[in-house]
């Protein structure tokens, strides 16, 4: 017995003397090095750049892939700059005769639009097996059969790897592949509107594959007329049409580079069938490269060795400045070494690991919100104190997103441009209490929406200029919902007093069509009901599954419903076209979700969307509007704002919701991480040592009256 207390009592202390905290779920080896820490809740389904369309997928596609421009990672409005592009392209305009002619000419004089695009050398793609070559500049893994793959059951089975150049052909080859019949590129039907022939060569390779339907389609034997390789480093693009937002579709991982050893290299027999796919291994020019793919446990991204390299920007504004986010100016990045993101299905162990100093960032979700967040006097929100002794910093951002609810403008009662329907819309809007609905359900987190651009995007007015004056005043320097008495006053000049339709006398009944459904939503759609009753409207929710409300939508016998919307490039012409008339959901099966028609409307959208930013530009932004806050299509919601947490030896933190190759910026400084870590994880021993106490005197006595019993026997 006393030998038995004596090894725990030196497992104890031998524990004690160990550096490494018990419950840290990496290895030793990891502990200390220049890692990022960060977890993951979805396994990606498309690492192919081509076919992802999901921000889960782009924070792994961000850091692999290159397409000619990115965002500047500190300007505000956001600002396209090169990437792997010399400069960001201007576009030349050319007129039915085929002769160049001014940017400023008449978008109806315009018959093609050319983008000619500069690449950078000595770019280099990220080591790969199909870039591998033999003694005779021969490819070594081209011809694999079943044998050859017999042993081979990841990417890094195969012992060789190579790589080569950048060029332009690798961008003309990606760009031919959103046609590709076997890719399904969820931008192909988009693109097909405005790059030369795009449409006719999608047909053109749907035949080639039906007649050789188990060769390689080599999209180097078909031209597309839209694409043009000028030389190695220089590549045009062809639009049949003005169109300046594509500007920032070249920002996109759509139209990253895709070299044809890739393609041919995935698409041999057998490959699919081992899961060795460009869904599942990338292959980019980027900072770094998937090395682990495990989505059931951890995704590991390593630092590309052969990275072009990139220099931390240099100019920010002051803010930037004051918060250190320009200490590292100049210097070349990427600053880490690698990336470890975790599988955490749960938010609550994801919390409690990012508090344990086992993740670098974390998000807020609402569980944890009150433990990280509370609100000043003046509505501000700050960290608790356990955030600011733990050194956690806060970062908050109104997201380029809105959430709306909308009125089906060929509804019969809530629908049209009658003054009557008009009216009920303003009063409508007016009862909807958004701040309410932010502080109960949002923590705070949001800001109501002035029309139907957020902030951060050009044509956003801030301020009194900017307030939606149908629904609010400017009161002691902010915008304050104008009181419930003047909705009821719309609501009585649009023919409902008291909620009453003065011709029948009947209540008035309005329908929400939504496919939420359960009790997580029931306190929503309770609070929704009161914000409709003040005006004595009955509003009935009536949840469907997805499917059907779909299918409501798009036959247009939904009545009101909810929506949103985030910004797929930071341009206005992205958020007016969800009120264009020619896409409404009704008959063009559009993002006009209202099926919102106004002529007015129509015709200035025509104009802004060909314009540059400006003046001019911002003058008819400002009309556009006007018109559609008169007219009341929507509530217009509000804008959530992200918040997200950060430990202190993470550094180079601004939150940038246009960019997603922002991992080459993180700095860490793994030394004050590793002290934090042990500092915040002692194991505590007391209670082992009470229950080993409690062992000691409830067995010991036992113990020796046994062994008094077994001597007296021998005696």
């Amino acid at each position: 017995m006393p030998n038995i207390i004596a090894t725990l009592f030196f497992c104890i202390f031998i524990s004690g003397c160990d550096s490494a905290a018990w419950n840290n779920p990496y290895s030793a080896e990891e502990v200390k090095q220049n890692v990022y820490y960060d977890s993951f809740s979805e396994r990606p389904k498309h690492l192919d750049p081509v076919s992802s369309y999901s921000a889960n997928e782009y924070v792994f596609l961000g850091q692999i892939y290159e397409p000619p421009l990115q965002y500047h990672f500190l300007k505000r409005p956001y600002e396209l700059i090169p990437l792997t592009a010399t400069s960001v392209p201007d576009p030349i305009y050319y007129d039915e005769q085929g002769l160049l002619i001014e940017r400023s000419a008449r978008e109806e004089d315009i018959a093609k639009v050319v983008y000619r695009i500069n690449l950078k050398k000595n770019i280099l793609f990220q080591p790969h097996p199909a870039f591998a070559k033999d003694a005779n500049n021969q490819y070594v893994y081209h011809d694999l059969d079943e044998e050859k793959l017999s042993n081979i059951y990841q990417l890094s089975d195969f012992n060789l790897v190579g790589t080569r150049q950048l060029t332009a052909h690798d961008y003309v080859y990606q760009i031919k592949r959103m046609a590709h019949p076997k890719v399904h590129s969820p931008i192909a039907g988009l693109m097909a509107k405005y790059i030369l022939g795009l449409s006719e060569y999608a047909k053109l390779l749907s035949e080639a594959l039906e007649e050789n339907p188990h060769d390689f389609l080599d999209l180097r034997k078909y031209d597309l007329p839209g694409v043009k390789v000028i030389d190695e480093h220089i590549f045009e693009i062809t639009l049949t049409q003005k169109y300046p937002q594509f500007r920032y579709w070249l920002s996109m991982y759509f139209f990253s580079p895709m070299p044809w050893e890739a393609d041919y290299f995935y698409s041999q027999p057998g490959m699919n069938d081992k899961n060795i796919t460009l869904d599942w291994y990338p292959i980019g020019t980027g900072a770094f490269m998937l090395k682990e793919n495990n989505p059931n446990r951890r995704m590991v991204l390593e630092r590309n060795p052969n990275f072009h390299g990139e220099a931390y920007p240099t100019d920010g504004d002051a803010e930037d400045y004051a918060a250190g986010l320009l200490e590292d100016a100049g210097k070349p990045m990427p600053f880490i070494d690698k990336a470890i993101y975790s599988l955490e299905k749960e938010s609550i162990p994801a919390w409690n690991k990012f508090l344990q100093g086992y993740y670098d960032t974390s998000g807020i979700v609402s569980d944890s919100f009150d433990q990280a967040i509370t609100f000043s006097a003046a509505g501000e929100a700050e960290l608790t104190d356990e955030m600011k002794e733990k050194d956690i910093r806060l970062k908050t951002a109104v997201t380029t997103s809105s959430y709306y609810m909308g009125f089906n403008m060929v509804d019969d009662v809530v629908g049209g441009d009658s003054d009557r329907a008009r009216l009920l819309r303003r009063a409508i809007s007016i009862a909807v209490d958004y701040e309410e609905f932010i502080s109960i359900f949002a923590n705070g987190r949001g800001e109501s929406a002035q029309g139907p651009i957020p902030p951060g995007i050009f044509g956003h007015v801030p301020g009194e200029a900017g307030i939606n004056h149908y629904v609010y005043d400017w009161q002691n320097n902010k915008a304050i919902r104008k009181p419930i008495e003047i909705a009821k006053e719309l609501m009585t000049k649009a023919g409902y007093p008291n909620g009453r339709d003065e011709t029948t006398g009947k209540p008035l009944t309005l329908n929400l069509d939504t496919p939420a459904a359960g009790p997580g939503t029931k306190a929503r759609f309770d609070w929704l009901r009161k914000q409709f009753a003040k005006i004595g409207i009955n509003l009935v929710v009536r949840a469907t599954d997805y499917n059907r409300f779909q299918e409501k939508m798009r036959k247009g016998t939904a009545q009101i419903f909810q929506w949103g919307w985030n910004a797929d490039y930071p341009d206005p012409e992205n958020f007016f076209f969800l009120l264009y008339g020619i896409n409404a959901k009704v008959g063009h099966n559009g993002e006009n979700a209202a099926n919102y028609q106004n002529d007015e409307y129509d015709e200035l959208f025509n104009q802004m969307k060909s314009m540059e930013n400006g003046e001019a530009r911002q003058a008819v932004i400002n009309d556009m509007v006007e018109i559609v806050r008169r007219d009341a299509p929507w509530l217009w919601g509000f804008h959530p704002v992200g918040f997200s947490l950060h430990h202190g030896w993470y550094k180079n933190s601004k939150p940038n919701l246009m960019a997603n190759n922002t991992l080459k910026y993180k700095r860490i400084d793994p030394e004050s991480r590793y002290e934090k870590q042990q500092q915040w994880n002692q194991a505590v021993w007391w209670p082992v040592v009470v229950i080993i106490l409690i062992l000691i005197f409830v067995i010991l006595p036992a113990a020796i009256s046994y062994r008094r019993n077994e001597t007296r026997s021998i005696s």
